[in-house]
């Protein structure tokens, strides 16, 4: 039996999978979140997410995307590796996942073949089927300065009212220095925030908000004030570190026969990481290098 099982949850806690159901609105996540879907329906174009590693982008993508599936009049598609070698793989591939049937169909399709193609689907779908079509990109700080090239481009089909394509990128901090060093990029960003680390109280709401969507019904605490105390000196407010803290602290409870959570167990399993030479000494509050706009 999983240990999730033997303390009375319905689902596993602490995972680090991004599942939109245990997605904890933090007020930036929530500014994020509302922002971007303000900008996808004025169909504004490009938007940019910025967050140190661990800081809950990709959740955040995927609690997006679980809004927009509610929604029938959005066309969209999410590329989680942005790694293309060449601008005709970069855009075969997207004319392949918004199966655009009238060039997938052949192999010899030039860049311009591809080029043309893609903006008669954005002008069929967006105007003539009022459709908001969206290209989200995770791990954006991963794009080539030829991808970021096209997508610029990309982002000149429009009307006199509207882009034909939604852009949001989703990067580590090192985006932000190659966008500005892009010309005609960086002024085309109609909406631009970076994600910080929790606070404290954050902290806490997230490991409560976890507790309570596995399932946990109890009105005893499995996390003594203390323990939570010990976890943000520790991770700093990071939402990843903090699940992955939380599900090693869970598994120790049950090791041991606990019934919660204090500050020794957290220091144990801290310890323990040390020992075994685990331990991130890099996990350290980044400033933030834009806010919203």
């Amino acid at each position: 039996m999983s240990y999730y099982k033997i303390l009375g949850f319905e689902r596993e806690p602490f995972s680090t999978s991004p599942d939109p159901d245990f997605f904890y609105l933090s007020k930036e996540h929530e500014a994020a979140l509302t922002n971007i879907l303000i900008e996808l329906r004025l169909k504004r174009g490009l938007s940019v997410i910025l967050g140190d590693v661990g800081t809950g982008k990709t959740t955040l993508s995927r609690k997006l995307i679980q809004e927009l599936k509610s929604r029938d009049d959005f066309i969209f598609h999410m590329v989680l590796d942005p790694t293309f070698d060449s601008e005709h793989l970069f855009l075969t591939s997207l004319a392949r996942n918004f199966e655009i049937h009238d060039i997938t169909s052949g192999s010899s399709a030039t860049v311009l073949d591809l080029r043309e193609a893609l903006e008669r689907f954005l002008f069929q779908k967006g105007v003539n089927e009022h459709k908001t079509i969206t290209l989200i990109i995770d791990e954006a700080q991963k794009l080539t300065e030829g991808s970021l090239e096209l997508l610029r481009v990309l982002l000149n089909y429009e009307t006199n009212e509207f882009k034909l394509l939604q852009l949001i990128l989703l990067g580590q901090l090192e985006l932000y220095s190659r966008i500005m060093n892009i010309a005609n990029f960086f002024d085309r960003i109609s909406f631009k925030y970076t994600l910080n680390p929790l606070d404290y109280s954050e902290t806490r709401e997230l490991i409560e908000f976890r507790l309570r969507q596995a399932g946990y019904k109890a009105n005893m605490y499995i996390f003594l004030d203390d323990a939570i105390k010990e976890i943000y000196q520790y991770t700093r407010g990071y939402p990843r570190q903090i699940t992955m803290l939380c599900h090693k602290a869970l598994k120790s409870l049950v090791l041991h026969n606990k019934f919660v959570i204090d500050a020794e167990i957290i220091r144990e399993v801290i310890d323990q990481e040390t020992k075994l030479g685990w331990h991130n000494k890099n996990i350290l509050p980044q400033k933030a290098v834009m806010k919203a706009d």
